[in-house]
């Protein structure tokens, strides 16, 4: 199975516009999808960034094939994150025991920018993660993948709801510290961290899903 990932921004003030047009024509993008044979489709919106992600078998994206529908109607409002003809750069992966039933999945979508265009230090640090691990995350996240384009970090992951728990103290303490040592080289752009921060942002929502 092959992961792929798009992302994109609408000019400001036209993202209703975005959305209406999207929704007319979904049943069209949908039946491009099954044609494309592409799987777990989803398209997640926050503020004006929109951020896609979806499977297929073969290495080389189809993003195009399947917004093919709005993208002319569209493209005066658009401006590319990521070249949809190519995936972004995969910056951590941790797959671990991926749930062909998506029934009881949560997802946590996210989206950072980076304050100075580091991407080499964001991937050094999560490196430092991937070279820690020792075996293989059995939950409740999997299908956990952070992708780059330019100044943009993207995040997806799939939660089982069956195996979720309230965090413990150690684990709290560890999630604070990452994160405020994250917060030298990037800043965010969804409400992940607000509750560490006291600031607000916006919470992503899935716009579709297929």
């Amino acid at each position: 199975m092959e992961r792929h990932s798009f992302a994109f921004k609408i000019k400001e003030g036209r993202v209703g516009d975005f959305l209406k047009i999207f929704g007319l024509k979904w049943d069209d993008i949908r039946s491009n999808i099954s044609a494309c044979r592409a799987s777990n489709f989803s398209l997640w919106n926050c503020d004006t960034f929109f951020f896609g992600y979806y499977e297929s078998n073969t290495k080389k994206p189809c993003t195009g094939d399947i917004l093919d529908p709005v993208i002319d109607a569209l493209n005066e409002y658009l401006e590319w994150k990521s070249d949809f003809l190519s995936n972004m750069d995969l910056m951590y992966e941790d797959f671990g025991i991926v749930r062909e039933d998506k029934s009881m999945i949560r997802h946590r979508v996210f989206m950072t920018h980076l304050l100075n265009g580091d991407t080499k230090e964001y991937k050094r640090r999560h490196d430092e993660l991937s070279n820690a691990r020792t075996e293989v995350d059995k939950g409740p996240d999997s299908n956990f993948s952070i992708w780059n384009s330019g100044d943009y970090i993207f995040g997806y992951d799939e939660i089982d709801t069956s195996m979720e728990h309230e965090m413990t103290e150690e684990e709290k303490e560890s999630t604070i510290k990452w994160e405020k040592h994250m917060l030298d080289i990037m800043e965010w752009i969804t409400d992940d961290v607000d509750w560490i921060t006291d600031m607000h942002h916006s919470h992503v929502k899935r716009i579709a899903y297929a």
